[in-house]
């Protein structure tokens, strides 16, 4: 049985509402990475963690905590979400870590099967962030409006 953590990126599941729908779906259906398994395996996804953040100095180390808590329940592989692979400036370095801290966990790049280039990906992401969107400070400014 293939024991499976998924890593996505925490810009797209918390600030943009991303709920690993396509990564589970894939992975129901054996379609994107998820088809690399021999047939007669099963699937077993132990868990989803999201990413620390964009790091700082200790970036690597908060992320490394959060795979550690994975492997704890032998996990034997870490799919970085589709969102980690188009959108990560770090996925080098997070995956270097991964494997030298966990010599027995295999890192897969990616999940589900993609449908657009990373680059039409990353276009629509940003355009996503960029839109105009109203924040509690907009709320306190307007409230001599009412």
């Amino acid at each position: 049985m293939a024991r499976i953590g998924i890593l996505t990126c925490s810009n797209a599941t918390q600030d943009l509402g991303c709920s690993s729908v396509s990564c589970l779906a894939d992975l129901r259906k054996r379609r994107g990475t998820f088809k690399e398994y021999p047939a007669d395996e099963p699937l077993d996804l132990v868990g989803i963690i999201n990413c620390p953040g964009c790091p700082t100095l200790t970036g690597p180390d908060k992320l490394l905590l959060r795979i550690r808590a994975l492997t704890e329940f032998r996990t034997g592989a870490i799919h970085f979400a589709n969102c980690v692979k188009a959108l990560c400036p770090f996925q080098e370095q997070y995956r270097r870590a991964v494997e030298s801290s966990f010599p027995g966990i295999t890192v897969v790049i990616g999940t589900h099967q993609e449908h657009i280039t990373p680059e039409e990906f990353r276009s629509r992401v940003k355009r996503l962030f960029n839109q105009k969107r109203k924040t509690m400070v907009d709320m306190i400014l307007d409230r001599d409006k009412d």
